[in-house]
């Protein structure tokens, strides 16, 4: 008797047997099933790491940024790009960066095109979402995540990964933005380009996700400086500082 189950019937029934990961390797093939099972791991490790009494001086970190669609990933809204650099401490490793474009397999509205410099044929060139998430965690591995108004790259972040493979952001972000307004409670704007004016850090091109991502890890350094002279040493002592504002 032939297989009468369509792909999903088939999917549903190995899950049920063996779990997410054979489920879509019946599907989808070996490659996405792999880098499924990778980020899976990623997550889950990352939830057993605790780094409260780590030095903010001495603190890995990965500063990055994504380029998107639209604001609402729950309505149809992609990852068209991610940018990312490690800084170590107070060092900006600039030998270590990530930068990718992502396949929205959906048409980029022309504003977004405008605004990021991404073209339809870039993006239908580009490798797909699971492939991309898989490089930037392999990029990110246990670092801190620090990004600028973290709400929207969270957002998108997870619902990658659960659209992807099933589970949630784990890794420990912070927001240079909440950061910003806990230094500087009087300012009228915490827009990115606004507070690099303000700390003389030379603006580039805004809107390119590795772009953004070398100008907000040269924010965080000066904060990392301005935090340390207040006497707040570790990542919890930031963590309790930014709860209270």
């Amino acid at each position: 008797m032939g297989d009468q189950l369509g792909p999903v019937g088939r999917m549903w029934n190995i899950y049920k047997k063996g779990g997410i990961t054979p489920a879509v390797a019946s599907v989808f093939g070996s490659q996405s099933a792999q880098q499924m099972a990778f980020i899976r791991s990623a997550m889950k490790l990352q939830r057993q790491t605790s780094l409260f009494d780590l030095p903010l001086q001495s603190l890995e970190v990965a500063v990055f940024d994504l380029e998107t669609t639209g604001f609402n990933p729950y309505n149809g809204d992609e990852i068209i790009s991610f940018g990312a650099v490690t800084v170590s401490g107070n060092v900006i490793n600039d030998n270590q960066t990530y930068h990718s474009l992502v396949n929205p397999l959906k048409t980029i509205p022309l504003m977004i095109q405008e605004l990021t410099g991404i073209t339809m044929e870039m993006a239908e060139s580009a490798p797909q979402l699971i492939e991309v998430l898989h490089q930037f965690f392999d990029f990110v591995q246990k670092r801190i995540l620090i990004a600028h108004g973290t709400g929207h790259d969270k957002q998108f972040l997870n619902a990658a990964l659960w659209k992807t493979s099933k589970v949630n952001l784990t890794h420990r972000v912070i927001d240079t933005m909440m950061i910003a307004k806990w230094l500087h409670p009087d300012l009228k704007s915490y827009d990115l380009e606004r507070l690099l004016n303000m700390y003389e850090i030379p603006v580039t091109t805004r809107h390119h996700a590795l772009e953004d991502s070398l100008m907000t890890a040269k924010l965080w350094v000066k904060f990392i400086a301005e935090i340390t002279d207040r006497q707040v040493i570790t990542l919890g002592d930031l963590y309790m500082y930014l709860s209270r504002h």
